[in-house]
């Protein structure tokens, strides 16, 4: 992992990131702030809005310390992001469950894929996509970035589509739910499938109880165990395609490898609870901080340019998705 003195252009003193990590710290807390005045709206979701409102007002010496915390950050809050799950949860969701979560993000991921090159936007952004509504949003974008040629503009605005149709199904999932007659195990499954960021799993299942909010969270972060095998194969593809100049990429990165062994330690049974509270609240910080830094480096001007093509793709992603996680689980028994 990169450290801590290394920023993308080389090796600088700590005094040069200082500027770029305060404004993060800054985001960070404002972020906070106004998720606790206004709890139905994601930190997360908080932080790259207001990085997209500010970053062009942010003075030049920040730059450096915003690409080091985005990209440490997203990978430090991927690994951490490993203690949510033990594989005891995943296997207690039965085989027709974990079937469908498998079958979800396969046919999400390859289907936007297609539906990117239909719709004309370039071969990083719909990657992008793909990769964030198909598996966990802003995370997994980030994992994928580091095995792909995406350039920051498309990860940036992946980001911001997947926070926006994330943010806009915590209303639809339960609403259809409800006009659906589902259970709440139903409508968490659902939710679980269907729904890009954890946060946002929560917030759409919620309506429904904890019992809906217990299923959506495990069925959401198993479809986050698929992260580490499509980042792999996404990985394999981008060796074969280089032109044996160049660095090349990392089949498995190593915060992807952390992420599983996170996984591993929570298996055993051995983690207080409290180490769980304390790297659950980490982890939003961290992600937090990271978006604000990636929603720092969109310009407006060139999102909206390129904006209307990613906007009909993050709809068409959304609904199949949706579609796609009410049929699985209708073939599981639901």
């Amino acid at each position: 992992m990169t450290t801590a003195l290394q920023t993308t252009s080389g090796h600088a003193p700590a005094a040069r990131l200082a500027p770029g990590l305060l404004a993060v710290a800054a985001g960070t807390a404002v972020a906070f702030a106004l998720h606790h005045l206004m709890p139905v709206v994601s930190a997360l979701t908080v932080a790259v809005v207001l990085g997209v409102l500010v970053g062009g007002l942010l003075p030049a010496n920040t730059q450096d310390g915003m690409r080091w915390a985005t990209r440490s950050f997203l990978r430090l809050g991927v690994v951490l992001l490993g203690l949510q799950l033990a594989f005891g949860q995943v296997l207690a969701l039965g085989p027709g469950t974990v079937v469908a979560v498998v079958v979800t993000v396969l046919v999400t991921f390859c289907g936007t894929l297609l539906l990117g090159r239909l719709v004309g936007v370039s071969r990083g952004l719909r990657l992008m996509v793909a990769t964030g509504f198909s598996i966990c949003g802003a995370s997994a974008i980030a994992a994928m970035d580091s095995v792909s040629d995406a350039d920051k503009e498309d990860v940036a605005t992946a980001v911001t589509l997947v926070t926006l149709f994330g943010s806009a199904a915590i209303a639809f999932v339960p609403a259809l739910g409800g006009l659906l007659g589902m259970s709440p195990e139903h409508l968490g499954a659902w939710a679980g499938l269907s729904v890009h960021e954890v946060a946002q799993v929560v917030a759409a299942a919620s309506p429904a109880g904890a019992a809906a909010v217990g299923i959506a969270v495990v069925v959401k972060l198993t479809r986050v165990l698929m992260l580490a095998p499509m980042v792999a194969a996404v990985g394999v593809g981008q060796r074969r395609r280089g032109d044996g100049t160049g660095a090349r990429p990392p089949i498995v990165p190593a915060f992807v490898v952390g992420f599983l062994v996170m996984v591993g330690v929570r298996s055993t049974g051995f983690v207080p609870t409290t180490v769980l509270d304390i790297g659950q609240v980490a982890t939003t910080l961290l992600f937090a901080g990271a978006l604000f830094g990636l929603g720092a480096n969109v310009r407006l001007a060139a999102l909206l340019r390129s904006g209307r093509r990613g906007l009909v793709l993050g709809a068409l992603s959304t609904v199949l998705v949706a579609v796609v996680g009410l049929a699985v689980l209708a073939a599981a028994g639901y």
